[in-house]
């Protein structure tokens, strides 16, 4: 099978016939072999019965029904597990993204052997309130990833080769850092395309500016665990070791003042008077704690069982 296309959803039982009656026609226009996965991820409008409706219209249509809402990382993770196209494409089920875009994005997959294209929307139709906060996370996305070429990151029209959405974990809300994702799995010919971005047809955005906070707390999450997740050792034992020393040091200052001052017969006081020294001893408590926080990390990354997998691409 050529592709398949991931289409997770939320109340969009208007969209549905037309987004798929699109897909179709760009589809047999090229002869493609294909299939679109539907994930309904817990609507509680009628998008399961045009869902099947659909079915009943055509073998390519497949369904996934969630019981309840979790989010769109959960729907692409169920959505790539059962993608059998060589090339998969994600899109969002509100006519934003234009299925016109599937053949050069499968041709940038097949033909000059792209891991993951990304979509750009570089004229977007969307309020001030919604595209400054996009750039400002886009750029910050980018600075910590280390993908200099992506301008979108949050973009729903993705390709992939089907050995990426095989080898990475969507989990949570990480559907934004699906390229940062690929290429801490070792896929690292990451593309960008730029795209149509179409104003909303139907209903209305599922998304709050809460996203936002939600996206730069999961960057970092994500950042830290690709940087430290197997060697926590090495993030809390250096830096509660900095600590601890700078705080040794300023105890032993604190304490080798008052003994200068004794000795000389200058005016001292006790060092417990001194906030100093209880800021140095502050100090050292955090440092030890940190100490130990990074080998209980070290005893726990241990006993993971994918501590030791690695991404093989080919053995003979």
């Amino acid at each position: 099978m050529d592709i398949s296309v991931v289409v997770p959803l939320y109340n969009e039982e208007e969209s549905l016939p037309e987004l798929f009656a699109w897909i179709k026609r760009v589809m047999e226009a090229n002869g493609f072999t294909y299939e679109v996965i539907f994930v309904n991820d817990g609507s509680t409008d009628r998008s399961w019965q045009v869902i099947e409706q659909l079915k009943t219209q055509s073998d390519a249509v497949r369904g996934i029904k969630f019981r309840r809402n979790y989010g769109k990382s959960p729907a692409l993770y169920c959505g790539f597990a059962q993608a059998q196209g060589d090339v998969v494409i994600t899109m969002d089920a509100d006519l934003q993204d234009s299925p016109d875009e599937i053949p050069e994005l499968y041709r940038m997959i097949t033909q000059e052997g792209y891991d993951l294209v990304s979509g750009w929307k570089k004229k977007r139709y969307d309020p001030l309130s919604k595209t400054i906060p996009t750039k400002l996370f886009n750029a910050t996305a980018r600075k910590v990833s280390g993908i200099k070429n992506l301008h979108d990151f949050n973009c729903g029209l993705k390709a992939y080769r089907k050995d990426v959405i095989k080898n990475i974990e969507v989990y949570g809300e990480m559907h934004r850092y699906i390229p940062y994702l690929a290429k801490n799995a070792g896929f690292a010919k990451i593309g960008e395309k730029v795209v149509h971005h179409q104003a909303r047809k139907y209903g209305k955005t599922k998304f709050g500016l809460n996203r936002f906070v939600n996206g730069y707390l999961d960057l970092i999450s994500l950042w830290f665990l690709s940087t430290f997740g197997v060697k926590p050792m090495h993030f809390f034992g250096l830096l509660g070791s900095l600590m601890f020393v700078l705080g040794f040091i300023a105890v032993i200052i604190v304490g080798a003042s008052k003994l200068y001052n004794m000795h000389n017969g200058m005016p001292y006081r006790l060092v417990t008077d001194s906030p100093y020294f209880f800021l140095a001893l502050t100090s050292m408590i955090i440092g030890t704690q940190l100490f130990v926080a990074g080998f209980l990390g070290e005893l726990i990354s241990r006993n993971a069982p994918e501590r030791n997998k690695y991404q093989i691409e080919k053995t003979i």
